[in-house]
């Protein structure tokens, strides 16, 4: 059913506000794709919030028209399928990856930052990390220190589940009766020790027999 200069006007006025807040656009050809996947190909990039839309080539051209968006004017030729995302990655992502899987889904051109993408340049722009996937990432490495952690903490415990015995400690060894003397004597107060001297004294000195009375 064609479209009337009312129906053509509000489909210029939805692309142009896309276009407005966006920063990548991304041309694919969709010839000869079963519907079935391409209701497919939508669902996955409304949830990765891309705006994806068969469009009219007059009308994406009057749409881009003084955006920075453009200079894709020349490259609006056949039957094409837009992928427009205020993320910068995510129209490139959506439609190379399901390109992987749809031969018949060919990217044509592409345009981020104010600079035109050839076919390789939108696979190297799909191939960079999404926001989700970097944080995704920098949470695994901030865990990895817990989750070390917590395997040490867990083979602990099962070894002693399992019975295992406790590590008995090495004896000390035997102090000699002259380094226990002078423990004793650094540890008790100066007046002990002093009262202690004579018998210690008396204790060093030889046995010797008293003389015979006369």
């Amino acid at each position: 059913m064609p479209l009337n200069v009312e129906d053509k006007k509000a489909i210029v006025a939805d692309v142009g506000a896309q276009l407005a807040a966006a920063q990548t656009v991304v041309l694919a050809e969709y010839r000869g794709i079963p519907v079935g996947e391409l209701t497919t190909l939508r669902a996955n990039a409304r949830a990765q919030g891309v705006y994806l839309r068969v469009l009219k080539n007059t009308l994406a051209r009057r749409a881009a028209q003084g955006t920075q968006f453009e200079p894709l004017a020349d490259s609006m030729v056949g039957p094409l399928i837009y992928g427009i995302s205020v993320d910068p990655i995510a129209s490139a992502k959506v439609l190379q990856q399901f390109a992987k899987t749809q031969e018949h889904l060919v990217i044509k051109a592409g345009l981020y930052n104010g600079k035109m993408l050839d076919v390789n340049g939108v696979k190297a722009l799909a191939t960079i990390p999404s926001r989700d996937e970097l944080l995704s990432q920098l949470l695994g490495v901030m865990l990895a220190p817990v989750s070390a952690m917590a395997r040490v903490l867990g083979a602990v415990a099962a070894q002693k589940a399992a019975g295992a015995p406790a590590p008995v400690p090495a004896p000390a060894p035997a102090a000699s009766p002259v380094a226990a003397s002078e423990a004793v004597a650094e540890a008790a107060p100066a007046e002990v020790v002093a009262e202690a001297a004579p018998a210690v004294e008396a204790a060093d000195q030889p046995n010797v027999e008293p003389p015979a009375a006369e």
